[in-house]
């Protein structure tokens, strides 16, 4: 695994309040990385799997809200882990490979010898410690963790062509227009401070060209041209693409599951999987009951310390209730995230719902929506 001596920090991006405008309307109030998924903040998940990083340092969350914004947050998730997080504001967008140009000065101070990188709107298993040691034994710059999907759902991402004996990534591509591969990045990394000598070069080769004189009319009106800053680089195209084949980056590949949470829908598709996820990584996180002494549980449920639930109530699958909410009798909840100071009402049914902040659920009411309601 490397000697003792060697130091690992993890990197995660949460992105800023111009970003995730899918997410709306749950992310007006709340920065969208707090948003609670199984009754933890979506960026909680990331952060408790870096944990189980050997010989981590620190864990950095780089973006561009307000510092206020994160402040409670990292203060008590520093001393629930023991391990330093810190808030690192962007002055604007830099872009993922950008954003952690930007901070490599600080990112170093550890001296570590691997870099992870995380998206925080990534929900997964986050096998790190796994990933860690296919890196160290591949010896290259970077690893990619990787995923196979169906051939119609590929197209949605970045789809790449790997060696499948080496592992070696050969090719990648962001979203193409035609079918490339079944395996596509998760947007879960790992690297060696050769990192920030990579993205430096393209730094310097994007300055050079904006420098350039004798550029044609035609450049100067297209998009890549226009659009990005110098100080602005993609980890997929900038980086990944022109590395792919040069013995430099390779894959680990996933079996297990993996999503992007981009929408109130996928929310709660991912906030299931990480109850079911809790059954071997935190069982004392889930609730139990068989209606003698409290309510009915049934399946995977998260129910926080502060909520009060009637004991006639029915609850689950897959439910999180959180602080300060109120189940009445008879209640029954299926499939939904019920937020802070909710009250839901005697008898009232609630499914496939995500039910707001302060809000009522009158007696006998059911909310209910399809599962094609939601948008993916």
């Amino acid at each position: 695994m490397g000697s003792a001596e060697e130091r690992v920090v993890a990197v995660i991006m949460v992105g800023g309040p111009t970003k995730g405008t899918r997410f709306r309307p749950l992310s007006l109030n709340i920065p969208k990385p707090l948003f609670p998924l199984a009754g933890q903040p979506m960026v909680h998940h990331p952060i408790s799997a870096c944990k189980r990083i050997p010989n981590l340092a620190q864990i950095y969350l780089v973006g561009f809200y307000e510092e206020r914004e994160f402040a409670l947050y990292v203060s008590s998730i520093s001393n629930e882990l023991k391990v330093p997080v810190r808030y690192l504001k962007e002055d604007k967008p830099h872009g993922s490979a950008g954003g952690l140009y930007n901070f490599r000065d600080l990112i170093m101070e550890d001296s570590p010898s691997h870099i992870f990188l995380l998206n925080c709107d990534v929900c997964c298993s986050f096998p790190l410690p796994e990933m860690l040691e296919a890196h160290i034994s591949y010896g290259a710059m970077g690893t990619l963790l990787v995923i196979k999907v169906s051939a119609e759902s590929a197209s949605q991402f970045g789809e790449l062509i790997a060696d499948p004996s080496t592992k070696e990534l050969l090719h990648y591509t962001e979203k193409p227009e035609t079918f490339v591969s079944d395996l596509i990045n998760c947007g879960v990394y790992i690297f060696t401070p050769e990192i920030f000598s990579a993205i430096r070069n393209v730094s310097t080769q994007r300055k050079d060209r904006a420098n350039l004189k004798r550029v044609s009319s035609f450049e100067a009106l297209q998009p890549a041209t226009r659009n990005l800053p110098t100080d602005f680089m993609r980890l997929d195209q900038d980086i990944l693409s022109p590395l792919a084949g040069k013995r430099q980056l390779y894959t680990y590949e996933t079996m297990d599951f993996w999503e992007q949470i981009k929408t109130p829908g996928m929310s709660l598709k991912c906030s299931g999987l990480y109850l079911a996820q809790f059954r071997s990584t935190s069982p004392h996180l889930l609730a139990s009951g068989d209606g003698t002494k409290g309510a009915t549980i049934v399946g995977d449920v998260y129910i926080h310390p502060s909520a009060k639930v009637h004991p006639t109530a029915k609850i689950g699958p897959n439910v999180s209730i959180s602080a300060n909410a109120r189940v009445g009798a008879g209640a029954r909840l299926m499939n939904c995230i019920i937020l802070d100071d909710v009250e839901i009402k005697e008898n009232a049914v609630v499914t496939h719902s995500i039910v707001g902040w302060k809000s009522s659920i009158g007696k006998w009411s059911r909310a209910q929506a399809s599962e094609k309601t939601w948008p993916e």
